[in-house]
């Protein structure tokens, strides 16, 4: 089942670097949109008919419109393509409300942001925010190039000039040192935000812990990894509903959420990877398998929620808060 979406217009088109286009969309039926907490994500519906997930990086407290924007993948199975390709000033298209996996720490004292190619999107929405809150924090930028780097013409000038750094054209065998100057001289209670690439965000994390707690550390994702090899799940178990005690199958063909809708319980899904985390549901009893890339490592650790689409269980029954 998918979750309730909106018909919105596309006001604006702009080419935001190499590759990367910007999409300023408003709500067809006039109203305002409801506001949104910086680093959220909506899913989008390609005129291709894909949907996928992109950061909202636009100024969370205009609610006349969003901004949201996409680089043009190589290997685009239709999504991104079909954006770029496909839509023009007054195209229509169909958007989820937004849903936030990556939320600002409201009691750091600073904030250090690290965003790398079209990982600057959420980063941006939460630059709009710490402006506005008159915080303490800094932006790390990596691009390839200048010609790479998106959203140039607003970083580089007021309000967010002097709080912008930009990083082009590091080195694979220079990125660990470039990534512990920006955090070298964190304090205890800061915290770092980072989105890009898996490989990318998976050094500034490296990084970051060698300076401060894993909880201080946050991170998103919009693609999903392989599961690690050999992680010990079952082929097969049960899944019970708390509230009547039905009980279904599911097979090591199955998902969570195809198992219930077989059985006429639906669980809304977007993505399907398990990043998204539309398809999260409450765990009263049993140890889910996570294969997710969108839970916090204390929501693994208590097992307390799981995300049905792609995650599995290592107990023969998981009981779900259904």
């Amino acid at each position: 089942m998918q979750a309730p979406t909106l018909k919105v217009r596309v006001d604006a088109l702009r080419e935001e670097a190499h590759g990367v286009r910007s999409f300023s969309i408003s709500r067809v039926d006039g109203l305002p949109f409801d506001g949104y907490d910086a680093g959220a994500h909506i899913d989008v519906t390609s005129p291709s008919g894909i949907t996928r997930q992109y950061s909202l990086c636009g100024d969370p407290a205009c609610v006349d419109s969003h901004l949201f924007a996409v680089k043009k993948e190589d290997q685009s199975r239709g999504g991104s393509r079909s954006l770029h390709e496909e839509v023009t000033v007054g195209t229509e298209l169909s958007v989820g409300a937004p849903r936030n996996l990556f939320r600002l720490e409201e009691n750091a004292d600073e904030h250090i942001l690290i965003g790398a190619g079209i990982g600057i999107t959420p980063l941006l929405s939460m630059a709009y925010r710490l402006v506005e809150r008159n915080a303490r924090f800094t932006l790390h930028y990596f691009a390839r190039s200048e010609t790479h780097a998106a959203f140039m013409t607003l970083l580089t000038r007021a309000p967010f000039d002097k709080h912008v750094k930009l990083h082009f054209g590091v080195e694979r065998e220079n990125l660990v040192a470039e990534l512990d100057a920006c955090v070298r001289d964190t304090g205890p209670n800061a915290h770092v935000y980072t989105c890009g690439p898996a490989p990318f965000m998976d050094r500034v994390v490296e990084t970051a812990q060698t300076r401060l707690p894993a909880g201080s550390i946050h991170l998103e994702r919009f693609k999903a990894e392989p599961p690690t090899p050999g992680e010990a799940s079952l082929d097969s178990f049960d899944v019970r509903l708390a509230s009547s005690g039905q009980t279904v199958r599911v097979n090591e063909k199955t998902s969570i959420v195809e198992a219930l809708a077989s059985i006429g319980i639906e669980v809304d899904t977007s993505c399907g990877e398990g990043v998204c985390g539309t398809c999260m549901v409450d765990v009263v009893s049993g140890e889910p398998e996570h294969r997710d890339h969108c839970l916090s490592k204390a929501e693994r650790a208590s097992n307390s929620v799981i995300c049905c689409c792609i995650s599995r269980s290592r107990s023969p029954v998981l009981v779900l808060d259904l």
